[in-house]
């Protein structure tokens, strides 16, 4: 999945650690300081409001810093990055341990509380109070990003990029080929990286227990408005909403799949072979709806990367068009600056982060994004995507800083998904990409709600496993000997896949995935695979729809763009539950919505899998 970057994202959530521990310089003894009187709510006010300005300021050399690094990678720009953000570490757990010198102050205003909590638990990698530490972290998180940046795999024995070879793996039938690409790809990215991330954990561990939590997976999970193992169990939940439709896909596309290639390369029970869904890391299983496409069922009458080239679409022209949906709904054109700053291809002189994120660097209105798009349909739902966190960081660019990100994580990824929802055949007649001709009827939503099926449902374990694993990394019930056997255990539990070749523990194939290596928190994907329907189907509700869920299309709604942009502009101030309500009138996050969204696709694959034996066990 994609990675937003907004200002409290590059400042706090990139790495975190702490300036050395003020030492005697006199070789005198010192003398005891003078009792200090308890902290006070004013104290804390003008703390919060000191704290948010340095953040502030800071945080636009650092995302310009950041940016440069990324779209430009050198060994001078890797330096450059880890500078600044080593001044940045340094300066978020200073004020994090500030913070907690206000925990228990009473009279404190709902605000600065709120504020004060954002600064102890908003980091991903807290350095503790080690001369050296914060600067050995931020080398290690800069070196691993880049080497996944600068990673290659190989096809027919020849290099291939990153960018590249995603394509490829979406595109290629050869089960040899594809097993090329998966396990040189695995190998050549994620093995150099074992050693580091070892020290990474070690070092961010020693930064969490420092600042009152148990290990990096707790503080992680604290930043949902709730217990941490209360939002585990969350999380829990709502994959056992979900799981039977899972399951249900799963055995379908394994009884396809072995008729397409035989018992020798997939057998008709068991795991599904990793590298044979369409994608480097099996997240995502769209692009081999050609092979699952059942016959009557499966021809949903057009295939959008067709359309796109048809109709000389560019890289520039899918983000036109993105842009488009958000001004159907009453949204602001994005700044000229967007098309002159963003990165929207990949540069032929230079290495990259081809990663899709969106950007504001100036926290008001430098939007930008980095993507190294081609004309196909996956980039075309990218572009929604990416641009809906530019429109949502637009949206709360007037809210103290501390406030600018989203109610939660999931919340930032789930608006883009949502508007991409909406991207039936219907519109695509609206925007002059189908032939009204050429709109499937109502004998195709089998075909319609498979094809979104492979990419929406499919991917709800893998968003859900990737944390599970740093959680267990983190708090020791997955020790460095076992990471690449816990890893492959969970992709077998959760996913049931498996690798296409033998790996080993000189393998470390959780750094062959990006948010891994730029240690990006991941649940929020999965949260954002739910919250998406629930958000889609209360637009539909407010745009007066009646028919199936699946079917509507709110592009061109004012009344849907007001209410959605009350909810983005209300940032991180308000606890997600108030913002959820604020749009869908509920205050729970459920499966519901996507159930109901698939529910005929349901029924259907529960008659095509009759006296199969489903599962993995």
């Amino acid at each position: 999945m994609k990675a937003s970057v907004s200002a409290l994202a590059v400042a706090a959530l990139l790495v975190a650690g702490t300036t050395a521990i003020a030492q005697s310089q006199s070789g005198q003894q010192a003398q005891p300081a003078a009792k200090q009187a308890p902290p006070t709510a004013a104290e804390a006010d003008a703390f919060v409001a000191k704290a948010e300005k340095e953040l502030f300021d800071f945080s636009i050399t650092n995302s310009r810093a950041q940016w440069v690094n990324s779209t430009y990678i050198t060994d001078d720009t890797d330096a450059l990055a880890a500078h600044f953000g080593t001044i940045g570490t340094e300066m978020s757990v200073r004020l994090a341990n500030e913070a907690a010198r206000f925990q228990n102050v009473e009279g404190l205003s709902y605000d600065t509380n709120r504020k004060l909590n954002f600064l102890r638990q908003g980091l991903v990698l807290p350095a503790p109070t080690t001369p050296g530490a914060a600067a050995e972290l931020n080398e290690i998180a800069t070196r691993l990003q880049s080497t996944y940046g600068k990673g290659k795999g190989t096809l027919n024995g020849q290099p291939i990029s990153g960018s590249d070879i995603e394509a490829a793996m979406g595109t290629n039938r050869n089960p040899e080929e594809l097993k090329e690409m998966w396990a040189s790809w695995h190998t050549n990215v994620g093995s150099p990286m074992r050693e580091d991330y070892v020290r990474m954990v070690e070092i961010a561990n020693q930064g969490a227990t420092e600042l009152g939590f148990k290990d990096v997976g707790a503080l992680w999970r604290s930043g949902y408005d709730m217990e941490p193992d209360e939002f585990a169990a969350l999380t829990d939940k709502l994959w056992t909403q979900v799981q039977p439709l899972y399951e249900q896909i799963h055995c379908f596309t394994r009884a396809e799949l072995n008729k397409e290639y035989g018992d020798e390369v997939q057998a008709a029970n068991g795991p599904i072979r990793a590298d044979l869904l369409g994608n480097m890391w099996a997240q995502e299983w769209g692009n081999i709806y050609p092979i699952v496409a059942p016959e009557g069922a499966g021809d949903i009458g057009y295939n959008l990367t067709d359309l796109l080239v048809a109709k000389d679409y560019t890289p520039e022209k899918i983000v036109k068009t993105g842009e488009g949906f958000f001004s159907s709904l009453g949204f602001a054109p994005l700044p000229a600056t967007f098309w002159e700053r963003s990165m929207i291809t990949k540069p032929e002189d230079r290495e990259v982060v081809c990663h899709a994120s969106a950007w504001n660097v100036d926290n008001v209105d430098d939007l930008r994004i980095k993507m190294c798009t081609k004309v196909n349909a996956d980039d075309f739902t990218t572009v929604h995507h990416e641009l809906g966190h530019n429109y949502y960081q637009r949206a709360y660019n007037d809210q103290p800083y501390l406030y600018l990100n989203s109610a939660n994580d999931g919340f930032h990824e789930a608006v883009g998904d949502m508007i991409a929802l909406s991207v039936t055949p219907d519109y695509l007649v609206q925007v002059g990409l189908l032939d009204q001709a050429q709109v499937p009827g109502e004998d195709k939503d089998i075909g319609l709600l498979l094809r979104q099926a492979m990419d929406k449902v499919a991917f709800l374990p893998f968003g859900l496993l990737v944390d599970k694993w740093r959680w267990g990394v983190f708090n020791g019930t997955i020790e460095p000997e076992g990471y690449n056997a816990a890893w492959n255990d969970l992709r077998l539990q959760y996913q049931g896949i498996e690798p296409p070749v033998a790996r080993s523990e000189e393998n470390f194939d959780p750094g062959a995935k990006f948010h891994v290596p730029g240690n990006t928190p991941y649940t929020r994907y999965f949260l954002a695979r739910i919250l998406q329907f629930q958000f889609y189907k209360a637009a539909c509700d407010q745009a007066g729809w009646t028919g199936p869920l699946h079917r509507c299309s709110f592009y061109n709604n004012k009344e849907v763009g007001q209410k959605l942009n009350a909810m983005l502009a209300m940032g991180a101030s308000r606890p997600w539950p108030d913002a959820l309500e604020a749009f869908t009138g509920t205050r729970e996050m459920s499966g519901e919505a996507l159930l109901e969204y698939f529910r005929p696709l349901s029924a259907w694959l529960e008659q095509q899998n009759k006296g199969r034996q489903c599962g993995w066990k």
